[in-house]
């Protein structure tokens, strides 16, 4: 069952924020490995690449994606809260009966690890998805159809590479946050504590994860050749070097906004959902 709560929460939390990630995936594609100044800018920011998606592709194309974004978060987020759960209860991320930040920071991460591998095939279709666009603001590249019949296996998992570290970063930050954060708030028995403890993990996860969303994001969507091999990246620190020398810092933190009003809300919704369907599963057992 801590599976399938982590799963139906996680999915709780997509079905409002998959707009936001539609916004976030378009950014961080804009002026792709060019400079500063010699690109067309589509999105000028959040709210305007809100305005011009909606515009141009209809509201329809704010939810675009969200059938594997769902599948997304339930394999995925299911594997990584259940596991993290399961380490939880078993009394794990505790030393001397208080939540330890170094096995909280341990756990997270591999139980990011675990989800990310799991959730790869689906994060990649949904990512091609997102960017998809009318011709006239276009973003991307879009290499969707038969991935497996022309890549095999292997060509599902393309750009874990990035994938993995992304949301083993990720998970580490935002799971060690947030059981350290419950533990500063009180009443400990009020849905104000997974609400503000959430609060408190998002600024530190989207800090920490932008930067591989980037890579990740670019790993994801780059066009591949006949052998599957990525034609504008060899692996995760080849794009982050790139990125980093023709875009500067910057370059890195693209969608940095949209980063936060996708994760932010992501995270609060999440482990909030999360934490009140355990309290509600365990006291119905």
């Amino acid at each position: 069952m801590d599976f399938v709560l982590s799963g139906v929460a996680a999915c709780g939390a997509c079905l409002f924020t998959n707009p936001l990630e539609v916004v976030k995936t378009r950014m961080q594609l804009q002026g792709e490995l060019k400079s500063r100044g010699t690109y067309q800018v589509y999105y000028r920011n959040v709210f305007h690449a809100f305005y011009t998606i909606g515009k141009v592709d209809g509201l329809a194309g704010l939810q675009k994606g969200l059938v594997p974004g769902l599948f997304y978060q339930f394999f995925m987020n299911g594997v990584r809260l259940g596991s993290y759960a399961i380490m939880e209860s078993a009394g794990y991320i505790h030393t001397n009966g208080r939540v330890s930040a170094v096995k909280t920071t341990l756990a997270g991460a591999s139980a990011g690890v675990v989800g990310a591998v799991m959730g790869s095939p689906v994060y990649l279709v949904k990512t091609h998805l997102q960017s998809q666009s009318t011709s006239s603001i276009a973003v991307g590249h879009h290499f969707l159809m038969f991935i497996y019949r022309q890549h095999g296996i292997l060509g599902l998992w393309r750009g874990s590479s990035a994938a993995v570290p992304r949301v083993s970063v990720g998970s580490a930050t935002q799971l060690s946050t947030f059981s350290s954060s419950k533990e500063l708030v009180f009443p400990q028995d009020s849905w104000l504590v997974p609400l503000s403890a959430g609060m408190i993990s998002s600024v530190m996860v989207v800090l920490a994860m932008t930067p591989f969303d980037v890579v990740s994001t670019r790993l994801y969507n780059q066009p591949v050749d006949h052998s599957g091999k990525g034609q504008l990246y060899k692996g995760f620190s080849d794009c982050f070097s790139k990125t980093l020398k023709k875009e500067g810092l910057t370059g890195l933190y693209k969608g940095l906004g949209a980063s936060y009003f996708r994760l932010g809300p992501h995270t609060i919704l999440s482990l909030f959902f999360w934490d009140e369907l355990r309290r509600l599963y365990q006291k119905l057992r």
